[in-house]
């Protein structure tokens, strides 16, 4: 467990030197499906950063660095454990398009709240819906 623990923080260091090493205009960072509960601090240094795909990873808190990220387009965090969301911090996001938080145990606000707040694209399961990992 450790070690595979251990491989997935030195695939996402990889991944985020790489990012931080390439300035060109469409920066992206996929980190799909590496077991993560959270983002390293390097992230918050990404400021043209504007695709991030955190999808089928392990976190329970929406990972707020990326609202720092005032370049930031597409949050991918389909499949993951989140129950409550920076709605205010989202809405404030200048250049965000679409937030993927489909397959997440939202709480009933989030849905709520949500909609009048923002100019962005949510993207959520139905109620109800759950992964077939969480069954």
């Amino acid at each position: 467990m450790l070690k595979k623990m251990g491989e997935a923080v030195a695939r996402v260091a990889r991944k985020v030197n790489e990012t931080v090493e390439n300035e060109s205009d469409t920066l992206e960072l996929y980190l799909e499906g590496n077991a993560l509960h959270r983002l390293p601090d390097e992230v918050s240094t990404l400021q043209h950063l504007k695709v991030i795909d955190l999808s089928r990873n392990q976190f329970q808190d929406f990972p707020e660095k990326l609202t720092a990220l005032q370049a930031l387009e597409t949050i991918n965090l389909e499949e993951n454990a989140i129950v409550d969301v920076p709605m205010e911090k989202l809405a404030a996001m200048p250049s965000l398009k679409s937030v993927n938080l489909r397959l997440n145990p939202l709480n009933a606000e989030v849905r709520v709240i949500a909609r009048p707040l923002i100019k962005f694209d949510l993207l959520v399961s139905p109620e109800g819906a759950q992964s077939d990992s969480a069954q």
